[in-house]
This record gives structure tokens, C-alpha cells and sequence, in this order.
């Protein structure tokens, strides 16, 4: 079986110029995928996918092209 390549949040936050904080906050909103949990004791650390990576970044370059959260998600989303 093939091992998926996953990321963890800090990865991902340096991979896409987001920070932690609004990584975290946009998945809780809905506009982008929940990352897998891996469980770790009592603690659940999010993984995230090259995919979800991806709509990240596109996310962010929306934002800057001065699209709303909202609108950039939806583009986002449509761009897979």
C-alpha cells in the first residue's frame, strides 16, 4: 500500500504564506477541507494533503487579487 504524503499544519502554513491561526480558522468556517487528525495520546494534530495544500494557496492568491474569503474559497473550490 502506497503512504500518502501528508503535511502538518506548520508545514503547510510555510508551504502557503498562511499563517496557523487562519488555516485553522478557515477549515472551522467551512472554506476549505477538514484535514485528517491523526491521534497522537490526547492529542489530534490535522494532516494536511498535497490537495488541500493546493486550495490553500490558491485561496491566499484570491484573497491578494482582492477577492472576499468567501469568493476566493468558491473560486478556489471551482479551479480543482
Amino acid at each position: 500500500m502506497a503512504h500518502k504524503t501528508t503535511f502538518s499544519i506548520g508545514d503547510t502554513a510555510e508551504m502557503t504564506e498562511v499563517s496557523q491561526r487562519k488555516i485553522r480558522d478557515w477549515e472551522a468556517r467551512g472554506y476549505i477541507p477538514k484535514a485528517e487528525r491523526t491521534i497522537c495520546g490526547e492529542r489530534a494534530y490535522r494532516r494536511f494533503s498535497m490537495q488541500q495544500v493546493e486550495i490553500i494557496k490558491k485561496v491566499k492568491d484570491y484573497q491578494d487579487q482582492g477577492f472576499t474569503l468567501a469568493a476566493a474559497a468558491r473560486k478556489a473550490k471551482q479551479s480543482l
